[in-house]
């Protein structure tokens, strides 16, 4: 739990077609790259992480096996659900087994299946809970309280409104003097006739845009020449 906790901030939310995800990427120095936190599980399923990224590298290919097998007798994809409950089975072995340690990795799960969109968050513990929002990582309270002020509004907003919120509380979750740019942040989206999908590098660049647009201060208006010329008088 306290690797989760010192891992790099995590957002996701879901309206009543789409769900997003959005990380904040961590690099160990300026020589190296950013590591990614953002795993394409299924078309219809990903997720993101916080915590010790070779253990999500482990839980990844189990849920990817997980899909696959599912697919191949039922010709169908694994409800959300259902995987979830499968990671959770496999990590609580590990709660309980001198030989094996506990995975140091947070979830966060988005899918979309027939029963509609779904964001779950799984810890540790083998505990898993469904959210219409969650925030984890290292100061991901400051998401969290961005997202306790807006998630009544989730349900009727679309794909690009919810990647923006998602950034939004991202940023939120960054240090004093680190800003967030298309190097450091990365998006992913699944929902309705929507495969799971990644956004990053130059194609999150428009996003980070329109949320730095919306922050500019508006222009001065410009003041009445009469009223400059009586003034100098």
């Amino acid at each position: 739990m306290e690797a989760v906790k010192q891992g790099s901030c995590a957002v996701g939310l879901r309206s009543s077609t789409h769900v997003v995800l959005c990380t904040l990427k961590r690099a160990s120095s300026e020589l190296s790259s950013h590591q990614k936190k953002l795993f394409h599980i299924d078309d219809h399923v990903g997720m993101a992480i916080s915590g010790l990224t070779a253990d999500a590298r482990m839980l990844s290919k189990f849920m990817r096996n997980e899909c696959l097998n599912h697919r191949w007798s039922f010709e169908s994809p694994l409800p959300t659900g259902r995987l979830v409950r499968s990671v959770a089975d496999k990590s609580q072995v590990r709660t309980h087994r001198a030989s094996k340690r506990p995975y140091g990795v947070g979830l966060l799960v988005a899918g979309y299946d027939e029963s509609g969109p779904h964001l779950y968050h799984t810890c540790p513990s083998a505990n898993f809970w469904e959210y219409k929002a969650m925030a984890l990582g290292a100061r991901s309270q400051s998401s969290k309280t961005y997202l306790e002020r807006h998630f009544e509004s989730f349900d009727d907003l679309d794909e690009t409104s919810l990647i923006k919120h998602a950034l939004l509380a991202v940023r939120e979750a960054t240090s004093a003097g680190t800003t967030l740019t298309a190097a450091n942040a990365a998006i992913s989206v699944v929902g309705k006739d929507c495969a799971f999908k990644i956004i990053e590098d130059d194609e999150i660049q428009p996003y980070i845009d329109m949320i730095d647009a919306e922050d500019a201060p508006a222009p001065e208006p410009a003041g009445d020449a009469g009223d400059d010329m009586a003034t100098d008088a």
